[in-house]
């Protein structure tokens, strides 16, 4: 006789530590993925894909495929959206961080111009289209899985974990690019070196992947399938009946990300190039300033769950307005130490204005569309405050010099303010 032992299938984890760490870890993959790419396109993109060109133009060709990725979130945020509104958030957030991290690892092998011409500079713009969708359905799902589980009262302090992905996906794709400029030569770092972050991003998939597929169903979600509330194609009364949150809310998040890749796209190639700040200096500086970044996160996250989350962000708006008047004489001082001081007041109040936004753009919508409607906000407003910020501000330095880039910087973050101030106060509801 034969006895089959069953073992009972192991239940879905809904501890808060391991939903605040799984809403922190795929989007802190997902942007890692997404910054070596801004900082190969500051140093190397132009050169291996674009040589054909004088430097000024490889920089804007450069600037413009790091700008493709931004169009393609807004329809990554649609479409993951339709199934994470549909089917649900866990499944959905596994699929977009694959998507994603396929797309990265094909650009780190993908051929140079040299070997395959015209084709090389066409796939990588396939490659980083995917790169784009695979975000645009990454953040929106983070951010639910974090507030939906959250306690009364703390859902900012919930969001704000998605929220620090990013400033921690930076500083790992910062080291990554400070250890290949020390340990390797030009010549080594333009022909290989600078794809190897692309290729291990493949690692920190699978864990990312791992982490994911252990989450249970987060509750809010999960009532509405049982009261089958959820709609065949959530995008239709999405756009019928809240469209405003999602205008309003793409304005709101352009401070934060304009703040961003102004200092971090932007500023890189400005100092390497223009004013000839050794690259592992500048990027050493941007490791110090993307500390400031960390701390705000959890500070505004706190403060926006005391005090309202339109009262913080309208005063990180207004102090990011003044602090684009400072962005020319900080630079042009061509002082190591002033300038890092322009990049951390730049991320401290990037991370002010960001953090909260985890709770208050998913508080915009009601359930059954939050995931398409909080997704689709938030990418919409990377096309406006980050798409083109880099390539925008090198033309207008070519044209005008340096203040017209600081002038940039204060009109988002002033159309922000404009937006926040517009917005429905959401702390206290109840959903």
């Amino acid at each position: 006789m034969i006895v089959v032992m069953q073992t009972a299938p192991l239940k879905p984890i809904v501890s808060s530590t391991h939903i605040a760490f799984a809403s922190f870890i795929g989007t802190a993959i997902e942007f890692y993925d997404f910054y070596i790419y801004a900082m190969a396109a500051a140093l190397v993109i132009g050169q291996v894909f674009f040589p054909a060109s004088d430097p000024a133009a490889q920089s804007l060709n450069a600037f413009l495929t790091f700008g493709i990725a931004f169009v393609a979130r807004p329809v990554g945020a649609i479409l993951f959206g339709h199934f994470g509104d549909k089917v649900g958030r866990k499944a959905t957030l596994a699929a977009s961080l694959l998507v994603m991290g396929i797309s990265t690892l094909l650009i780190g092998l993908l051929p140079s111009y040299a070997s395959w011409g015209v084709w090389a500079p066409i796939c990588l713009c396939l490659l980083r289209f995917g790169q784009g969708i695979g975000l645009g359905g990454e953040w929106g799902g983070a951010a639910l899985l974090a507030t939906e589980h959250a306690p009364a009262g703390k859902r900012a302090w919930f969001g704000m974990f998605p929220q620090l992905g990013p400033s921690v996906g930076f500083l790992l794709a910062t080291l990554s690019f400070l250890g290949l400029s020390l340990w390797l030569s030009e010549a080594e770092f333009k022909t290989w070196g600078w794809r190897l972050p692309f290729i291990a991003s493949a690692l920190l998939v699978v864990v990312g992947l791992y982490v994911r597929f252990k989450l249970a169903e987060t509750p809010a979600f999960a009532q509405a399938l049982v009261k089958q509330s959820t709609h065949a194609v959530p995008l239709k009364p999405l756009l019928k009946h809240h469209l405003k949150p999602i205008v309003l809310g793409a304005l709101a998040m352009g401070v934060c990300y304009n703040l961003f890749y102004t200092a971090t796209v932007f500023c890189l190639s400005y100092g390497t190039i223009t004013l000839g700040i050794t690259r592992p200096d500048f990027l050493t500086m941007l490791c110090v300033a993307v500390l400031f970044m960390t701390l705000a996160t959890p500070i505004s996250a706190s403060l926006s769950d005391r005090f309202g989350r339109r009262p913080v962000l309208l005063i990180g708006s207004a102090f990011a307005v003044l602090a684009g008047f400072t962005l020319a004489p900080l630079l042009a001082s061509q002082s190591i130490v002033l300038i890092t001081l322009f990049l951390a007041l730049a991320l401290f109040l990037m991370g002010t204005t960001f953090a909260p936004m985890g709770a208050f753009l998913p508080e915009q919508f009601p359930v059954v569309v939050r995931y398409t409607g909080a997704g689709l906000a938030y990418q919409l407003g990377g096309i406006l405050g980050a798409s083109f910020a880099p390539s925008v501000s090198q033309l207008l330095v070519n044209t005008g010099g340096l203040q017209w880039v600081g002038f940039y910087v204060s009109a988002m973050a002033f159309l922000s303010f404009i937006a926040v101030w517009f917005m429905q106060e959401t702390a206290k509801i109840d959903d």
